[in-house]
């Protein structure tokens, strides 16, 4: 290595069978906010579990 190359560190993270690496972005409404984060206070959920949550429910109820 020379002298002022960049080391690139690996990232740690929890180890999974399964991990998530696709993003994707939204836009939402102000109330579909408040409604997201009503969810996510009542449940204890964070925002990406409700969304799983929500996909899970609608992919179950289209496919049955």
């Amino acid at each position: 290595m020379k002298k002022g190359e960049a080391v690139e560190k690996k990232k740690m993270g929890r180890p999974t069978d399964n991990p998530k690496t696709n993003a994707y972005r939204i836009r939402m409404t102000d109330d579909d906010l408040e409604r997201l984060n009503t969810c996510c206070q009542k449940t204890g959920m964070s925002k990406a579990d409700i969304f799983r949550l929500g996909l899970y429910k609608v992919y179950k109820e289209v496919t049955e």
